[in-house]
Parts: C-alpha cells; structure tokens; sequence
C-alpha cells in the first residue's frame, strides 16, 4: 500500500557517513508497492468478469439505462458468486454453510470482502467463476459506491437468497434431492424469485417511468418472471446438474409416480418414464413464462431499455422450452437442450422491435413457439 505524507529531502552522504535508516527499511524503499484499488479498478474488474460468467446476461445489461446498468450488474455478480458457493462440489456442507455466513457478513466489512476471495483455494468451480469469487472484494466495491437505498433493495433481497440457499445446503448435506413439486418452487423462489423483486424494486427506484401502479402490477408476477427462467433451466440441464454439480432437482414423488427415482434419472430403459414425469414442471413452466409476459406487458413502453432487457430471456426460454418438448436429450447422459446461435441472434434483433407495444411481443412469443426464428440467409 502507498504510504501517504512527502518524502524526507535528499542529501549527498560520504561513504563514512553513518546510515539514516537500517536495512529493512532502506529495502522497502526499494520495493516496488502495490497501491490500493480504486473504484475504478472494480468496475473494470467487473465489467470484464461479467460476460465469463454469463454472455446472455452481460448482453442484455448493455440495453439498460445507465442509472440501472451498475446496480443491476452488482446485484447479479453477487448471487453468482452465492451460487458458486451453493454448487460447489469440493467443499464439505458445514463449510459451503460458513462461506455463505461469511459472504453475507462481506456487506458489513469492506476487509471481509477482500478476504472472502482467498476462499477460491478451497473451491472446485471453473476458471471464470474461481475468477469472481477471487473478485469479491471488487465486487462489494462497486456495491458500496451504490447509493444507500439500491444497497439496502441489493442487501435484502440477496440475503433472502443465501439464506434459502444456506438452508438447503445443510438440509441435503451429499447434494440437492428434490422431494415434492413444493419444495421444487420454494427453491426456485430463493434462488430466483427473489431476483425478481429485487429487479422489480430497482425499476421502481431508478425509473421515472415505473410509477407506483405500474410498481403495485409488476408485484403480482416479479417472481414467476424470475422463476420461470429458473424452471427452464433446470429442466434443460437435468444431466448437467446429476452428472456435474450432485444435484437433481426433478421431484422425487413426481419420478416415484412413474416408477422411477433420483437414482435412475439418466437410465436409458426410464427414459420415457422419466419424460413422462416432466410433465408437471413443463405445465408449471408454460404458467410461469405466461405470467413473466404479464409482467413484461405492465412496463410502459417508455419504459422501453427495461422491457426489452427483460424480454430477451423470456424469449430465449420460450425457444428452449419449444425444443425440450420435442427432445429427451437432457435425460441422455452429457445431453442438454439448447438452442442455436443463429437464434439467439435473431431473437435479439427482433426482440428490440417487439417491446415497441404488447401485441408485437405476443405476435413474436407465438411465432418462436412454433419453429426456430431465425432470419433467410
């Protein structure tokens, strides 16, 4: 660290002349010092760090206004670095229990910060995530330079999030088996719903355009907004999640009702039982993305950088689910279901020209349902 304060004046000395400073301290005048990182090193780190970890979300962050795009990125760098906690696999439950504990005690101390990322040592995530959780203190940077009411909407909200995702790490101490199609959704809640009221509240704080009616509509489906990602994700990674992070979040019951279990998941002779057991959680699915179209169509078009932030994800998840309903590729082992870059890209274009009004939307929604979107050529 730079020490502040002028340095002493110099002066010509003979070779008898006696030292000023012992050795020590003449060779740390010599050392070349680290200096402090400032705001602007976080951001950076930050800015860099978020398409690693997400290119979908880094995407669609670029398209918010600029009193949105630090609040929303801190707030999701934060719980990916809460969920690389969750889903690591090295770590034993008591200590993934402590980290969370200690992640959350990071928005009391900057210092906790800068030492929660030395953590990494212990973990067995991927490169770009080992690479976030290194960054923590940055992150929590930038957090503190947000200003005090967006902190407190970040604070509570994500430590809602780790508090549910504390409770089912200890809970299921050799890795998530989910048992019912409750359990199913009170974990979808923690781990997304509750990143759509902490959307749904930073809309309300930094928008002039979400009033108080708009915010009191958006209330009624800022969870299933969230969680309908969520529950396409997990049914489009369900060999992911069994083979790579030990857990399996289909319904044991739902899977029992069929004849089949956790245990025989990724079996080639349950496979049709296992598609057979899905059905619930498409249909619930199907409700939610219906309900995060309702939400999408309470923003006000001149609200149109955050309706068009929100209705990329929805799109991607409805192409996504279109294909999951045709494939059994995520019950094959190292399958998943996804769709292709020619898409994606597609659905970007068009998906800013959709948010122009709600009958646009509905008209691109119907037309992805039925075949990929994709532009001649």
């Amino acid at each position: 660290m730079r020490r502040g304060g002028k340095a002493p004046p110099a002066r010509g000395r003979g070779l008898d002349d006696p030292p000023t400073e012992d050795l020590p301290v003449q060779a740390a005048r010599l050392r070349v010092t680290a200096r402090e990182p400032t705001l602007h090193d976080a951001e950076r780190s930050s800015r860099l760090l978020l398409p690693r970890v997400s290119r979908t979300f880094a995407l669609g962050i670029k398209l918010l206004p600029a009193k949105l795009e630090a609040p929303v990125r801190t707030g999701y760098l934060l719980c990916r670095i809460a969920d690389t906690i969750e889903d690591d696999l090295a770590a034993a439950t008591e200590r993934k229990a402590a980290l969370l504990d200690a992640f959350l005690a990071c928005f009391d101390s900057a210092a906790a910060a800068d030492e929660f990322g030395s953590c990494i040592a212990e973990l067995s995530a991927n490169d770009d995530y080992l690479a976030l959780v290194a960054q923590t203190g940055h992150v929590f940077r930038t957090y503190r330079s947000l200003d005090a009411a967006t902190r407190d909407i970040l604070r509570r909200w994500i430590t809602e999030m780790v508090a549910g995702m504390r409770r089912f790490v200890v809970d299921h101490r050799h890795g998530i088996r989910i048992a019912s199609v409750d359990e199913f959704r009170e974990y979808c809640y923690f781990v997304a719903g509750t990143v759509g009221h902490l959307l749904t509240e930073l809309w309300y704080e930094h928008s002039a355009f979400v009033g108080k009616g708009t915010y009191a509509r958006l209330l009624l489906d800022c969870e299933a907004f969230g969680e309908a990602l969520q529950t396409v994700n997990i049914l489009k990674d369900i060999a992911w999640d069994a083979e790579r992070e030990n857990a399996i979040y289909i319904p044991s019951d739902l899977l029992a009702a069929v004849g089949s279990g956790h245990d025989a998941i990724l079996r080639d002779e349950r496979r049709a039982a296992n598609r057979d057991a899905l059905a619930p959680l498409i249909r619930l699915a199907h409700e939610d993305i219906e309900r995060a179209l309702r939400y999408i169509e309470a923003l006000p078009t001149t609200a149109l950088r955050i309706r068009l932030f929100c209705v990329l994800p929805v799109l991607f998840a409805i192409a996504t689910m279109r294909e999951l309903e045709q494939s059994e590729a995520m019950l094959t082992p190292g399958g998943a279901v996804k769709i292709g870059r020619a898409e994606i890209r597609a659905l970007v274009v068009a998906g800013t020209t959709s948010t122009l009004t709600n009958r646009t939307l509905r008209w691109l929604v119907g037309r992805v349902r039925k075949r990929p979107f994709t532009f001649a050529g």
